[in-house]
């Protein structure tokens, strides 16, 4: 199984900001999983590849879209204070 997302931010600084902050998670991973994580403009790209576990195909999906809505807030947060 394969995926790729692309997530689209106002600007690159803010998707440099993200793909450096969830980008740590792509050197810990187990066997049979390939994750990278790369800026490309204004727009942060994640390739996914696993073997056969769709648990593990989604379960690696939602830990991206959870690290990456926890780095949007910690990046709002900022801005805000």
């Amino acid at each position: 199984m394969e995926a790729t997302i692309t997530l689209e931010f106002d600007n690159e600084k803010i998707a440099a900001a993200v793909a450096d902050a969830i980008s740590p998670d792509n050197f810990k991973i187990p066997a049979g999983l390939f994750i990278k994580t790369y800026r490309e403009k204004c727009c942060v790209v994640t390739e996914v590849k696993v073997g056969d576990k769709i648990s593990t195909f989604i379960s690696t999906i939602d830990d991206l879209l959870f690290s990456v809505s926890v780095a949007e807030k910690a990046l709002r947060a900022a801005r805000e204070s």
